[in-house]
Protein backbone atom coordinates (compact mmCIF):
# COMPACT_ATOMS: atom_id res chain seq x y z
CA UNK A 1 0.00 0.00 0.00
CA UNK A 2 1.18 3.50 -0.72
CA UNK A 3 1.77 5.53 2.49
CA UNK A 4 -0.34 8.60 2.95
CA UNK A 5 1.61 11.68 1.90
CA UNK A 6 2.66 14.00 4.69
CA UNK A 7 2.14 11.42 7.46
CA UNK A 8 4.32 8.33 7.11
CA UNK A 9 7.25 10.29 5.71
CA UNK A 10 7.43 12.89 8.51
CA UNK A 11 10.61 12.76 10.65
CA UNK A 12 10.15 11.84 14.32
CA UNK A 13 9.59 14.83 16.60
CA UNK A 14 12.57 16.12 18.57
CA UNK A 15 12.05 15.72 22.31
CA UNK A 16 12.35 19.01 24.21
CA UNK A 17 15.06 19.38 26.82
CA UNK A 18 13.78 18.36 30.24
CA UNK A 19 14.00 21.06 32.90
CA UNK A 20 16.18 20.24 35.90
CA UNK A 21 14.39 18.05 38.42
CA UNK A 22 14.13 19.48 41.93
CA UNK A 23 14.60 16.85 44.61
CA UNK A 24 12.56 16.93 47.81
CA UNK A 25 14.37 18.99 50.43
CA UNK A 26 16.17 21.11 47.83
CA UNK A 27 17.15 24.65 48.87
CA UNK A 28 14.73 27.46 48.18
CA UNK A 29 16.73 28.89 45.28
CA UNK A 30 16.28 25.65 43.37
CA UNK A 31 12.60 25.34 44.29
CA UNK A 32 11.89 28.88 43.09
CA UNK A 33 14.13 28.72 40.02
CA UNK A 34 12.53 29.05 36.62
CA UNK A 35 12.42 25.51 35.18
CA UNK A 36 15.08 25.86 32.52
CA UNK A 37 17.93 23.95 30.93
CA UNK A 38 20.08 25.63 28.32
CA UNK A 39 21.00 23.70 25.17
CA UNK A 40 24.60 22.49 25.54
CA UNK A 41 27.42 24.23 23.73
CA UNK A 42 25.88 27.69 23.53
CA UNK A 43 27.18 30.70 25.46
CA UNK A 44 24.59 31.77 28.03
CA UNK A 45 23.51 35.31 28.91
CA UNK A 46 21.46 36.25 31.96
CA UNK A 47 19.86 39.70 31.89
CA UNK A 48 18.97 41.03 35.34
CA UNK A 49 16.76 44.10 35.65
CA UNK A 50 17.06 45.88 39.01
CA UNK A 51 14.86 48.51 40.69
CA UNK A 52 11.66 46.73 39.75
CA UNK A 53 8.29 47.63 41.20
CA UNK A 54 8.47 51.34 42.06
CA UNK A 55 7.97 52.77 38.56
CA UNK A 56 4.91 50.69 37.71
CA UNK A 57 4.64 51.78 34.08
CA UNK A 58 8.22 50.86 33.18
CA UNK A 59 8.18 47.76 35.39
CA UNK A 60 5.14 46.55 33.41
CA UNK A 61 6.95 47.29 30.14
CA UNK A 62 9.89 45.22 31.39
CA UNK A 63 7.64 42.31 32.34
CA UNK A 64 6.20 42.40 28.80
CA UNK A 65 9.64 41.68 27.29
CA UNK A 66 10.27 38.10 26.13
CA UNK A 67 11.15 35.66 28.91
CA UNK A 68 13.37 34.69 30.54
CA UNK A 69 14.62 37.78 32.30
CA UNK A 70 15.62 37.89 35.97
CA UNK A 71 13.73 40.71 37.68
CA UNK A 72 15.03 42.11 40.99
CA UNK A 73 12.31 43.81 43.07
CA UNK A 74 12.74 46.56 45.65
CA UNK A 75 11.18 45.51 48.97
CA UNK A 76 9.36 48.84 49.42
CA UNK A 77 7.53 48.66 46.06
CA UNK A 78 3.76 49.13 46.30
CA UNK A 79 1.69 45.93 45.92
CA UNK A 80 4.93 43.99 45.57
CA UNK A 81 3.58 40.41 45.95
CA UNK A 82 1.01 40.95 43.19
CA UNK A 83 3.56 42.58 40.87
CA UNK A 84 6.05 39.77 41.42
CA UNK A 85 3.44 37.05 40.87
CA UNK A 86 2.45 38.62 37.54
CA UNK A 87 6.11 38.70 36.45
CA UNK A 88 6.60 35.06 37.40
CA UNK A 89 3.45 34.11 35.51
CA UNK A 90 4.93 35.85 32.46
CA UNK A 91 7.90 33.45 32.63
CA UNK A 92 10.51 35.58 34.39
CA UNK A 93 12.67 34.68 37.37
CA UNK A 94 12.48 36.77 40.54
CA UNK A 95 15.03 38.23 42.94
CA UNK A 96 14.96 40.59 45.92
CA UNK A 97 16.86 43.85 45.34
CA UNK A 98 18.12 44.69 48.83
CA UNK A 99 18.82 48.40 49.53
CA UNK A 100 22.26 49.13 50.97
CA UNK A 101 24.25 52.24 51.80
CA UNK A 102 26.28 53.75 48.94
CA UNK A 103 29.57 55.60 49.25
CA UNK A 104 28.07 58.85 47.98
CA UNK A 105 25.01 60.85 48.95
CA UNK A 106 22.41 58.97 46.90
CA UNK A 107 19.37 57.72 48.82
CA UNK A 108 19.07 53.90 48.74
CA UNK A 109 15.49 54.08 50.03
CA UNK A 110 13.65 53.29 53.27
CA UNK A 111 15.03 50.72 55.71
CA UNK A 112 18.31 50.43 53.80
CA UNK A 113 21.20 48.56 55.39
CA UNK A 114 23.84 50.96 56.73
CA UNK A 115 27.24 50.37 58.31
CA UNK A 116 26.28 52.52 61.31
CA UNK A 117 23.57 50.02 62.36
CA UNK A 118 24.27 47.34 64.94
CA UNK A 119 24.07 43.68 63.96
CA UNK A 120 20.60 43.27 65.45
CA UNK A 121 19.13 46.11 63.38
CA UNK A 122 20.92 44.91 60.23
CA UNK A 123 19.36 41.49 60.72
CA UNK A 124 15.91 42.95 61.46
CA UNK A 125 15.95 45.04 58.28
CA UNK A 126 17.30 42.13 56.25
CA UNK A 127 14.60 39.77 57.47
CA UNK A 128 11.86 42.34 56.87
CA UNK A 129 13.03 42.78 53.26
CA UNK A 130 13.32 39.02 52.74
CA UNK A 131 9.73 38.64 53.99
CA UNK A 132 8.33 41.34 51.68
CA UNK A 133 7.31 38.78 49.03
CA UNK A 134 8.13 35.22 48.03
CA UNK A 135 8.89 33.02 45.03
CA UNK A 136 12.33 34.51 44.41
CA UNK A 137 15.65 32.69 43.97
CA UNK A 138 17.99 35.06 45.75
CA UNK A 139 19.17 38.55 46.58
CA UNK A 140 21.32 41.21 44.99
CA UNK A 141 22.34 44.60 46.31
CA UNK A 142 20.69 47.92 45.45
CA UNK A 143 23.50 50.49 45.55
CA UNK A 144 25.67 49.38 48.51
CA UNK A 145 29.14 50.49 47.46
CA UNK A 146 29.87 51.40 51.10
CA UNK A 147 27.93 48.62 52.82
CA UNK A 148 29.12 45.70 50.68
CA UNK A 149 32.76 46.74 51.24
CA UNK A 150 32.30 46.26 55.02
CA UNK A 151 32.81 42.55 55.72
CA UNK A 152 31.53 42.76 59.31
CA UNK A 153 28.31 44.47 58.20
CA UNK A 154 27.78 42.05 55.31
CA UNK A 155 28.36 38.87 57.34
CA UNK A 156 24.94 38.70 59.05
CA UNK A 157 23.19 39.57 55.78
CA UNK A 158 24.86 36.78 53.80
CA UNK A 159 24.38 34.44 56.76
CA UNK A 160 20.62 35.01 56.73
CA UNK A 161 20.40 34.66 52.95
CA UNK A 162 22.34 31.38 53.16
CA UNK A 163 20.21 30.14 56.07
CA UNK A 164 17.10 30.55 53.93
CA UNK A 165 18.62 28.58 51.06
CA UNK A 166 18.82 31.51 48.67
CA UNK A 167 21.55 32.56 46.25
CA UNK A 168 23.61 35.76 46.33
CA UNK A 169 24.21 37.86 43.22
CA UNK A 170 26.80 40.54 43.87
CA UNK A 171 25.98 43.61 41.79
CA UNK A 172 29.63 44.67 42.19
CA UNK A 173 28.87 48.34 42.75
CA UNK A 174 32.39 48.48 44.18
CA UNK A 175 35.51 46.47 43.43
CA UNK A 176 35.96 46.23 47.22
CA UNK A 177 32.76 44.24 47.80
CA UNK A 178 33.12 41.48 50.38
CA UNK A 179 30.02 39.70 49.08
CA UNK A 180 31.62 37.05 46.90
CA UNK A 181 34.35 36.22 49.41
CA UNK A 182 31.77 35.74 52.17
CA UNK A 183 29.55 33.66 49.88
CA UNK A 184 32.45 31.32 49.13
CA UNK A 185 33.25 31.00 52.83
CA UNK A 186 29.60 30.18 53.56
CA UNK A 187 29.58 27.67 50.68
CA UNK A 188 26.35 29.18 49.42
CA UNK A 189 25.31 29.58 45.76
CA UNK A 190 26.53 32.87 44.28
CA UNK A 191 27.45 34.80 41.17
CA UNK A 192 28.76 38.26 40.29
CA UNK A 193 27.70 40.84 37.75
CA UNK A 194 29.85 41.08 34.62
CA UNK A 195 28.42 44.12 32.78
CA UNK A 196 26.29 47.15 33.67
CA UNK A 197 24.04 47.97 30.72
CA UNK A 198 22.77 51.47 31.29
CA UNK A 199 25.13 53.78 33.16
CA UNK A 200 24.50 55.88 30.04
CA UNK A 201 20.77 55.88 29.32
CA UNK A 202 20.62 55.90 25.53
CA UNK A 203 19.71 53.06 23.19
CA UNK A 204 23.10 53.14 21.36
CA UNK A 205 24.97 53.06 24.68
CA UNK A 206 22.91 50.12 25.94
CA UNK A 207 23.41 48.29 22.64
CA UNK A 208 27.17 48.82 23.01
CA UNK A 209 27.07 47.28 26.50
CA UNK A 210 25.02 44.36 25.19
CA UNK A 211 27.74 43.75 22.58
CA UNK A 212 30.29 43.67 25.42
CA UNK A 213 28.05 41.19 27.23
CA UNK A 214 28.19 38.92 24.19
CA UNK A 215 32.00 39.15 24.17
CA UNK A 216 32.18 38.11 27.82
CA UNK A 217 29.78 35.23 27.23
CA UNK A 218 31.83 33.93 24.30
CA UNK A 219 35.01 34.10 26.37
CA UNK A 220 33.86 32.49 29.63
CA UNK A 221 30.77 30.60 28.46
CA UNK A 222 28.29 32.87 30.23
CA UNK A 223 27.71 36.49 31.21
CA UNK A 224 25.48 38.28 33.70
CA UNK A 225 24.42 41.80 32.75
CA UNK A 226 22.47 44.17 34.99
CA UNK A 227 20.20 46.94 33.75
CA UNK A 228 17.26 48.97 34.98
CA UNK A 229 13.71 49.66 33.83
CA UNK A 230 14.63 52.74 31.79
CA UNK A 231 12.96 53.37 28.44
CA UNK A 232 16.30 53.17 26.60
CA UNK A 233 17.17 49.85 28.23
CA UNK A 234 13.76 48.36 27.49
CA UNK A 235 13.85 49.53 23.87
CA UNK A 236 17.37 48.20 23.34
CA UNK A 237 16.51 44.83 24.86
CA UNK A 238 13.31 44.50 22.82
CA UNK A 239 15.26 44.61 19.55
CA UNK A 240 18.37 42.79 20.80
CA UNK A 241 16.80 39.72 22.42
CA UNK A 242 15.59 38.05 19.18
CA UNK A 243 18.82 38.95 17.37
CA UNK A 244 21.22 37.55 19.96
CA UNK A 245 19.60 34.14 19.89
CA UNK A 246 20.05 34.00 16.12
CA UNK A 247 23.78 34.58 16.74
CA UNK A 248 24.01 31.39 18.77
CA UNK A 249 23.55 32.67 22.32
CA UNK A 250 20.93 31.43 24.75
CA UNK A 251 19.13 33.70 27.19
CA UNK A 252 18.88 32.15 30.65
CA UNK A 253 17.63 33.02 34.13
CA UNK A 254 20.38 33.80 36.62
CA UNK A 255 19.74 30.53 38.48
CA UNK A 256 20.89 28.61 35.39
CA UNK A 257 24.27 30.37 35.53
CA UNK A 258 24.57 29.68 39.26
CA UNK A 259 23.59 26.05 38.79
CA UNK A 260 26.21 25.55 36.06
CA UNK A 261 29.10 27.61 37.44
CA UNK A 262 28.71 28.76 41.05
CA UNK A 263 26.47 26.30 42.88
CA UNK A 264 28.10 26.25 46.28
CA UNK A 265 26.43 24.67 49.29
Amino acid sequence: MTPKPGVAMLPPPVAPLEPPKVAPGSPLWKKNALPFRAPPGKPAIAIVIDDMGVDRKRSNRTVSLPAPLTLAWLPYAHELPAQARAARAAGHELMLHLPMEPSGSADPGPQALRVSLDKGEILRRTKAALDSFDGYVGVNNHMGSRFTADSAAMAPVLGEIARRGLLWLDSRTTAKSAGLTLARELQMPFAGRDIFLDNEMTVPAVRSQLAKTEQVARKQGYAIAIGHPHDATIDALASWMPEVQKRGFVLVPVSAVVRAHHAGG
